[in-house]
């Protein structure tokens, strides 16, 4: 494809977020960002308060148990999400089919069917009602194509300057049809690392869309829903480990947090990653490791071996899987919960969370 490179090369080499400064009695933006300020504050704030007899798992919804229902389905998937993201609009989507999707990425990734969401409205006085109008439109366009439906809500009004225009807060509710299990922690040595296409797309089209540092991407977010594609995929195999979408962070962030569950290894190979040469052109402008940027339609598969070439063919039948690649593999190493970059000169980089805040208020 001309507007797509094949891999990471001349991108920005160890270009990450500065440390940042420590802070233990205010929020700042870095406890957003999806990386390690922000599990430190769930794990030393956030956790202890609630004192919850089930244990944190780190994975994108959580698997309720219901044994008294006579009939399957016995277990459900809920997820709860907030959008917070500035521009309303920004190419390739909005505010609203972003809610959408993001809460029925959730869901997918834990292996179940979406079926029903919630969404509460958090609108600042000013707000244009047509704006709105628009921004419900396309919840429910976003909604359609996902095929599940908006059953509850919620509106607040704010004062001026207190909300951005509009916030919008998710509940995603899905069902497991089978005891299969596919989360966080059930990667395993000698899995295949499939990606379902370029990353980066939708942090730079969201800063592109901000006009805040003078330049244009001709790139569009990727935001869509995946739970289809993560259909098409279980329906070819049941080898698969563990599903899930690298939003906040990036994909380097989401692998650190998979091999931390699952303590293993990772080593994935810089050649293989694809990345649309206008992100790659604005990381290396500004100094963004495109690792670290956020996503909003990709998936991350664990898999096993034997089926990884089945699999990858299944996706590549599909809308949002046929840039689908292998991109590294779960290796045996006695280093539990460490990513490593094989690069294209065939070093080895480490590849920790994201530390600070790279792209604030993007999703």
């Amino acid at each position: 494809m001309d507007d797509q490179t094949p891999s990471l090369q001349g991108a920005a080499q160890g270009a990450t977020c500065p440390l940042p400064l420590p802070h233990n009695d205010r929020i700042v933006m870095g406890h957003g960002s999806g990386g390690k300020m922000t599990h430190d504050l769930i794990k030393n704030v956030i956790l202890p308060a609630f004192k919850s007899t089930t244990p944190y798992l780190g994975d994108d919804g959580a698997v309720i148990y219901l044994p008294d229902l006579p009939t399957p389905p016995q277990r459900i998937v809920i997820s709860t999400d907030s959008h917070v993201v500035t521009p309303l609009f920004f190419p390739g989507g909005d505010i609203g089919r972003l809610a959408v999707c993001g809460t029925v990425n959730d869901v997918a990734m834990m292996g179940a069917t979406p079926l029903y969401m919630t969404a509460g409205f958090i609108l600042e006085e000013g707000l244009e009602i047509s704006i709105l109008i628009q921004i419900a439109r396309s919840m429910q366009s976003a909604a359609e194509e996902a095929g599940i439906r908006i059953v509850a809500g919620d509106t607040k009004v704010v004062q001026k300057g207190r909300a951005d225009g509009l916030y919008i807060n998710t509940a995603g509710f899905g069902v497991l049809y089978d005891m299969q299990e596919i989360n966080g922690s059930c990667a395993r040595p000698g899995d295949k690392i499939i990606l379902s296409g370029t990353i980066g797309d939708h942090g730079i089209a969201v800063l592109s869309a901000r006009g805040e540092l003078g330049f244009a991407a001709d790139i569009k977010s990727d935001v869509a829903p995946l739970n289809h594609l993560v259909g098409t995929m279980l329906s070819a195999s049941r080898q698969i480990h563990v599903l899930r979408d690298p939003t906040r962070g990036g994909l380097a962030t989401t692998l650190n947090e998979i091999a931390q569950q699952s303590q293993v290894s990772i080593t994935i190979n810089e050649t293989a990653i694809p990345i649309h040469s206008a992100v790659q052109s604005a990381c290396e402008m500004f100094g963004f490791d495109p690792l670290y940027i956020a996503n909003e339609g990709k998936l991350i598969a664990f898999v096993s071996a034997i089926e990884a070439n089945k699999i990858l063919d299944a996706m590549h039948s599909t809308i949002y899987g046929k840039e689908a690649v292998i991109i590294g593999e779960v290796v045996n190493e006695k280093a539990p919960g460490r990513v490593l970059l094989r690069t294209s000169i065939g070093t080895h980089r480490v590849i920790d969370v994201l530390s600070g805040e790279m792209l604030p208020r993007i999703c």
